[in-house]
């Protein structure tokens, strides 16, 4: 699989620029490959940022970066018709926004009001974004990376669930060990000297193309009838709750919709294709449960009291739901 050893080569550079975060990494080229958007949580100065810039600098791609603040406008973010006049002829032209491009950075997607996170659902979904009346297509490939801090909620606007439903994962990102600091360190000088001597080498990037080409190989991993019926138990489990253990059913008010088990189905897919294989086992779809699934729970009043977390109460799911 020549795509399949380009894809190590992009994830083997970005682990240089990224210390301490291989799951991270990992993630971000899941949901690239499955076609879909990633909404990354953590504190301030876990390298989200820098995690999005390193995997546009290796790939050859472009990247926007859009600060969300309370008075951002949707048309900051699409773009809008503005009037030109030339000689004779006056018409409306459109004037592209920051979101034709091929990775989105949202970056603290909760600072603006629901207005202009909704503007970003059209092209979430459908790749594709509406000004007055007029549909234009946007690059290939594409996505959207949102990041949000976990801790500081004045003067935020919580996702609407109609919103989280469309990030393909919900990953979490937390500190690195005192190792990988170390590391952080000696990495950050190294680059302050190296721009300071104002010394450039070469960059290995890879050709976005082999983005098109691994994808065609994921759609041929074989997923079994099993593993299927497993996958959608996991999504049943949520929903049916009092079939299954007393704690789901205190814990979990809604579960996921069909759009959840499609990307469970698909990252554990893609999973699979980055491990070498050709089909897909059960611990595949159990190692990326609960990163494509934490967002699509909503958890009762008596969880969030008792503290309960959208992790524990994938940890059970997974104890309770058998393998078939």
């Amino acid at each position: 699989m020549i795509s399949l050893e380009a894809i190590k080569v992009l994830q083997k550079n970005m682990s240089k620029s990224i210390i301490g975060q291989e799951k991270v990494i990992e993630r971000m080229l899941i949901v690239l490959l499955g076609n879909g958007n990633l909404l990354l949580e953590g504190l301030p100065g876990l390298a989200k940022t820098r995690a999005i810039k390193s995997l546009a600098k290796y790939l050859d791609v472009g990247l926007s970066r859009i600060q969300f603040t309370p008075d951002l406008l949707p048309s900051d973010i699409t773009g809008t018709e503005i009037y030109v006049s030339e000689g004779n002829k006056s018409e409306f032209k459109f004037q592209p926004g920051p979101i034709f491009n091929n990775l989105i950075l949202a970056d603290e997607i909760n600072r603006s009001p629901a207005k202009v996170q909704a503007a970003l659902l059209e092209a979430m979904e459908e790749r594709q974004i509406t000004v007055a009346g007029k549909t234009y297509k946007l690059p290939k490939p594409f996505m959207v990376m949102a990041t949000q801090n976990p801790v500081e909620q004045e003067g935020t606007y919580p996702l609407p669930e109609a919103q989280m439903d469309r990030f393909l994962m919900h990953v979490t990102i937390n500190y690195p060990s005192d190792q990988d600091e170390v590391e952080i360190l000696r990495l950050v000088r190294g680059e302050e000297e190296t721009t300071a001597k104002k010394s450039s080498g070469e960059i290995e990037k890879i050709d976005p193309e082999n983005i098109f080409k691994a994808r065609d190989e994921i759609n041929k991993v074989h997923v079994s009838d099993a593993v299927e019926k497993y996958i959608v138990s996991l999504i049943s489990a949520m929903r049916y709750t009092d079939k299954y253990n007393n704690n789901l059913a205190r814990w979990i008010d809604f579960g996921a919709s069909p759009r959840g088990t499609i990307a469970l189905e698909k990252c554990s897919r893609v999973y699979a294709w980055m491990q070498g294989k050709d089909f897909v086992s059960p611990d595949d779809v159990i190692a990326i449960a609960h990163d494509a699934l934490r967002h699509r729970l909503i958890l009762s009043y008596e969880a969030n009291a008792d503290g309960v977390t959208a992790d524990k109460v994938i940890d059970e799911l997974l104890n309770v739901v058998a393998v078939s």
